[in-house]
């Protein structure tokens, strides 16, 4: 067989496979951009609708990683996935994938949706300008109170990032951001 037609073989095998297609799915000319602000969009308006107190957060915000859908699972080791898109100034500026992985006591699986509001023009630059940026301690937790309200401590207020955490569902206690890693991606 010459190199042409063993090439083309083997294309064509790996085409009926779908590895080729797999192969090319960086997400270019593909439909997930809309398909995240999509998402964007909707949970953006629960949240403004369910918790009106967020709106002043996003006005004194100077962007917003906003995160649909993050599933989590675990037992015994445990992971999580999601996908959402960087806004400044209510514009989509970049895509980013958020994964977790544990290891420990758990068992279950939960979803639930986020927000990171960067309070600072430095919060936002250094989590640009990482290429996998990590949740850890310094991150300020907005949590709900009795009557579906949201509060924040003295301590939220002077954090460079805040986090609202909703839409929590599953059989899982908590909905943590420690140790989550956003990455920038192309959707």
């Amino acid at each position: 067989m010459s190199n042409i037609t063993r090439r083309g073989f083997t294309l064509g095998a790996l085409a009926g496979t779908g590895l080729v297609t797999a192969a090319c799915g960086n997400g270019i000319g593909s439909r997930g951009s809309q398909q995240i602000d999509a998402r964007v969009d909707t949970t953006l308006r629960y949240l403004y609708d369910t918790y009106p107190g967020t709106r002043s957060l996003y006005e004194k915000s100077t962007g917003m990683l906003v995160m649909p859908l993050i599933t989590e699972a675990g037992l015994g080791l445990g992971g999580g996935y999601g996908r959402g898109a960087l806004r400044i100034n209510n514009q989509t500026v970049d895509y980013y994938s958020a994964t977790k992985g544990s290891v420990g006591l758990q068992i279950g699986a939960q979803q639930f949706a986020h927000v990171l509001f960067f309070m600072t023009e430095s919060a936002l630059a250094g989590f640009r300008r990482s290429s996998g940026w990590a949740a850890g301690a310094d991150i300020g937790y907005v949590f709900k109170d009795t009557a579906e309200n949201l509060r924040a401590e003295t301590t939220t207020a002077t954090s460079p990032v805040i986090a609202v955490v909703f839409g929590q569902a599953g059989l899982m206690a908590g909905a943590s951001l420690e140790g989550m890693k956003y990455t920038r991606i192309i959707a």
